[in-house]
């Protein structure tokens, strides 16, 4: 019998697998180690199940299995299968026979795979000498030969097993990297309540300009296969940093999700995604979490931006966060157009060019939702974020406001959303109603009147009444306590004259 395994088995073996790097390379160089010959690994456990399930049907004929094998999604050359690697592990040159490994991995599938190990090289000397570079990638292979890392289907199921071990070891080095976790780590309740906002639908085209490692776009994807049980989506992702946009690729890659395009570069200095007239491709659908008011994003150059994305002014030159709204906006199609993207709090209040942008966005009657969300829910920091929703074309002119601040799971280091929690504030925003203490649905007056200014506790009242204090009561209960105090006192003054103490 096959026995299933679970994330949580993944995750503690792939951070096992980290102390072969652990004081010899920096945790922001040796994650993407790990998380690449997770994907050998992964593809190598897929290629043998299929291997020996068409073996099981046809009987010992390689020729006819090698046949049937070409039929599959992926190619694996026999001299890139991590066995062949792990059986070579005490020879020299394991940098070398890796990295040529990726390549041939590469080139056998280079359309869904171009570049995607360009940024990445085992025998790099980063790793050191090549006597501690082999006996390092020596361990490593033995840590990843695990019985617990055994990656057939057959064993994993539908899991994420890329997306959620990429997830779990940014949220484990977040701290020690010196990255602010907005940058890389969305925790997947928030991903996936933002999924559900957005609602997406069979045939829709959905965009993510900071992607990361694609988990959002995939979670909006699976939302639409569970509904329609169909593939008929479009995945679109724009990712800055080089070893992130290659775990996306990864990732797209292990999910099937062929109908993608992940580009690699900065959305803000250079948007990629663009249609055939060389200008903003549009999206049913744009989601983000871009990194939490990011400096030095090239607001010396916005003005005279050729897309005219900032034609409603130029943000501040050391806060990106409406430089990304702005870009978003942008590219939303215009009758489907919706998004949803977490920002830090300033963003619903800050004054100066922030809050004339804010105004006209909200004057275009662009924005539909403002939820503020708990502290503590995003690793590696403390401050609460909110999820501003926009759309093109909204039931009203008014904006609801939701507080979720205090609905949530108290964890050790980090809350956590339950599941009553995303089903609360999918149903108030459905219902687009104000719910006491929870929820406000405020007209363009009443937000007009606060100036634009978005704060959440100006609508939303969580102001609990405190019973009125009855100070004669309690002068009253003190004084009969001070008589039985003294008659107590008195009763204790005997005993100890009776045991001899004065």
């Amino acid at each position: 019998m096959t026995t299933v395994t679970n994330q949580d088995t993944i995750n503690a073996t792939v951070w096992a697998a980290c102390d072969t790097f652990r004081g010899t390379v920096d945790p922001s160089i040796y994650k993407d180690y790990v998380l690449t010959m997770l994907f050998l690994k992964y593809i190598s456990d897929v290629w043998q199940d299929h291997y020996d399930r068409y073996k099981a049907e046809h009987g010992d004929h390689p020729e006819l299995i090698e046949e049937l094998l070409k039929n599959e999604r992926f190619v694996l050359p026999r001299s890139a299968n991590f066995s062949a690697l792990y059986e070579a592990r005490y020879q020299p040159g394991n940098g070398e026979r890796i990295d040529k490994a990726l390549h041939a991995i590469e080139e056998a599938n280079l359309s869904k795979l171009r570049d995607v190990f360009q940024d990445i090289s085992f025998n790099s000397t980063k790793l050191g000498d090549e006597a501690q570079k082999n006996d390092i990638l020596r361990h490593l292979l033995e840590d990843f030969a695990r019985p617990e890392l055994n990656l057939r289907e057959s064993r994993v199921g539908n899991l994420d097993v890329i997306g959620n071990a990429y997830e779990f070891l940014i949220k484990n080095f977040a701290s020690t990297s010196g990255k602010k976790a907005g940058e890389f780590y969305t925790p997947p309740e928030v991903s996936q309540l933002m999924a559900r906002l957005m609602d997406p639908q069979e045939g829709e085209e959905i965009c993510d300009p900071t992607c990361g490692s694609g988990s959002l776009l995939m979670k909006c994807g699976q939302l639409i296969r569970a509904r329609a049980g169909s593939r008929k989506y479009a995945l679109y992702g724009q990712e800055a940093i080089g070893s992130t946009w290659a775990l996306a690729k990864m990732n797209m890659f292990l999910h099937a999700e062929d109908n993608h395009r992940i580009e690699w570069g900065d959305t803000l200095r250079n948007p990629k995604l663009l249609d055939g007239n060389g200008l903003l491709k549009h999206f049913d659908i744009v989601v983000a979490n871009p990194p939490f008011s990011l400096e030095k994003w090239g607001q010396e150059t916005a003005g005279d931006d050729p897309f005219k994305r900032f034609r409603r002014g130029v943000p501040p030159r050391t806060k990106a966060d409406y430089a990304f709204i702005l870009h978003m906006v942008e590219t939303m199609k215009p009758g489907t157009g919706r998004m949803a993207v977490v920002v830090p709090h300033g963003v619903l209040f800050r004054g100066a060019a922030e809050g004339k942008l804010r105004q006209k966005l909200i004057e275009e009657n662009l924005l539909d939702v403002v939820i503020g969300l708990p502290e503590k829910l995003f690793y590696g920091t403390g401050i609460p974020a909110a999820i501003l929703v926009l759309r093109k074309r909204k039931p009203d002119d008014k904006v609801l406001f939701i507080d979720a601040s205090r609905d949530y799971q108290d964890g050790k280091n980090q809350n956590v959303l339950r599941s009553q929690d995303l089903d609360r504030i999918e149903q108030t925003v459905r219902a687009r109603q104000s719910v006491d203490k929870y929820a406000y649905l405020a007209s363009p007056a009443e937000v007009a009147e606060n100036d634009f200014n978005l704060n959440i506790p100006r609508y939303v009242d969580t102001f609990e009444e405190v019973e009125a204090i009855d100070l004669k009561a309690v002068r009253e209960e003190r004084l009969t306590l001070k008589a039985e105090l003294s008659v107590l006192e008195e009763r204790m003054a005997g005993y100890l004259k009776e045991l001899g103490y004065e």
